[in-house]
């Protein structure tokens, strides 16, 4: 019988033991699958993307984070270093469904925003889909702006692609 909410251990700790990655990459897989009917190619990118993490972030500039409950792994966010000097990209947000509605998103991203000040970035950029509602929510309440959209084929499905931008010293930034 699962504990109540007040009751359960939760935990935002770093992405740094042996199976965090590979968790990461087959909750998305299985998780996307399910619910949006996304292909192993959305997969495939978040896979890329925590493999290049893997094999060459900077501790001082990049990080992952994991959310657990009662020691399960429950959710997940990277931040990792972005094109442009001083530019970091928010990654591979995550909640797994059973965990929702218990705030870990919000406390992922706010992890992940408190690092990249603290590591000296001036902005953090995301890319998105417009059908993640509740990942926009939370992107929204930090102060995220929606820089552009555009519709983008993939994962088997015709999406709205979203670039989304936060100036970390000021208002949201807004390109166009």
């Amino acid at each position: 019988m699962p504990k109540e909410a007040a009751q359960r251990q939760v935990l935002i700790r770093h992405a740094d033991r042996p199976g965090d990655l590979g968790w990461v990459i087959m909750t998305h897989g299985e998780l996307y699958a399910r619910q949006f009917g996304f292909t192993a190619d959305f997969e495939a990118l978040v896979a890329k993307i925590v493999g290049d993490y893997a094999a060459k972030h900077s501790p001082a500039a990049e990080a992952g984070w994991i959310a657990e409950i009662d020691g399960e792994r429950v959710g997940c966010v990277f931040l990792v270093a972005g094109d442009q000097p001083g530019v970091a990209k928010l990654r591979v947000l995550l909640v797994t469904p059973a965990a929702r509605g218990l705030g870990l998103g919000t406390r992922l991203v706010e992890q992940s925003l408190a690092f990249a000040r603290a590591a000296g970035y001036r902005r953090v950029t995301l890319w998105t889909t417009d059908n993640l509602v509740s990942a926009r929510r939370i992107y929204e309440h930090f102060g995220f702006a929606l820089a552009d959209e555009a519709p983008h084929r993939g994962f088997g499905h015709d999406l709205v692609g979203q670039n989304w931008i936060l100036d970390l010293h000021g208002s949201p930034a807004r390109q166009g």
